[in-house]
């Protein structure tokens, strides 16, 4: 796989809700390549304070190339304040991609936590218009933990959403809308992507009834090419790094901690 690194001009950096944000880059070559599931490397400032890239889950790639995003550390609160016209050095697209659902599926359940909802709008839009029913359970903290999902809803996804604290939505974790999941292996098949104890509840749920799926794994990067080993997290098959041998592996690989 070809990576690209190149500097894109900002188009939009929109606040979705008191949480989230959504990134747009002009960045027509990305757009091209990017598959569902990956993600890109963001130098957030030209300088050595943060030495590190961010990575960030591609979240569409339509006409520009778009990221979702928490303002929560040094890193983003500086993507935060970026302006129309500014530029960002890119790094892309890293890692392996969303496989499609397998022959026989019928419904495509994609669940996730908080931040971990990024990758599947470009995924949503990959498998619109082609039969599948599609769902997405979202949980979240509070209501300032979620935001218009009109683009899932456009793309034929039925959207239920959990909170903590019950401001949206049903009252709990996630788990609390698992009752919307079909059970027929046959025909069902799961994607998630979040905090690890929400993904080892999915796996655990997907052991029980037999279900298969594949999960999209989120860990703190310094290269994202494999080689500083700073992502490497522990799996059926030995330790993996997430920036090369994932970020998505099948759903019962992984060993949430």
């Amino acid at each position: 796989m070809e990576k690209i690194q190149n500097k894109f001009r900002v188009v939009a950096n929109e606040k979705l809700c008191p949480r989230f944000y959504r990134l747009s880059l002009d960045a027509k070559s990305l757009v091209k390549a990017i598959k569902p599931g990956q993600f890109i490397h963001i130098r957030v400032k030209d300088s050595l304070e943060p030495f590190f890239r961010r990575p960030f889950s591609v979240y569409r790639a339509n006409k520009t190339a778009d990221i979702f995003y928490e303002a929560i550390g040094p890193g983003t609160k500086i993507l935060s304040e970026k302006k129309k016209g500014d530029e960002l050095d890119i790094l892309g697209p890293l890692g392996n991609s969303f496989s499609l659902p397998p022959k026989g599926t019928k419904t495509v359940v994609m669940v996730a936590g908080g931040i971990g909802v990024a990758p599947f709008l470009i995924f949503s839009d990959s498998l619109k218009n082609k039969g599948y029913d599609l769902i997405l359970l979202y949980g979240a903290r509070t209501k300032g933990h979620t935001f218009n999902m009109k683009d899932f809803k456009k793309n034929g996804c039925k959207v239920y959403v959990a909170t903590d604290d019950g401001s949206v939505g049903v009252k709990g974790r996630v788990s609390q809308l698992f009752s919307k999941i079909p059970l027929d292996p046959k025909t069902t098949f799961l994607y998630t992507c979040g905090p690890n104890p929400m993904m080892a509840a999915v796996q655990a749920f997907a052991k029980e009834n037999n279900l298969a799926g594949q999960a999209s794994c989120e860990e703190v990067m310094a290269c994202a090419l494999g080689a500083c080993l700073g992502c490497s997290i522990e799996t059926t098959g030995g330790y993996k790094t997430v920036c090369y041998d994932g970020p998505v592996f099948d759903l019962q690989e992984v060993k949430f901690h």
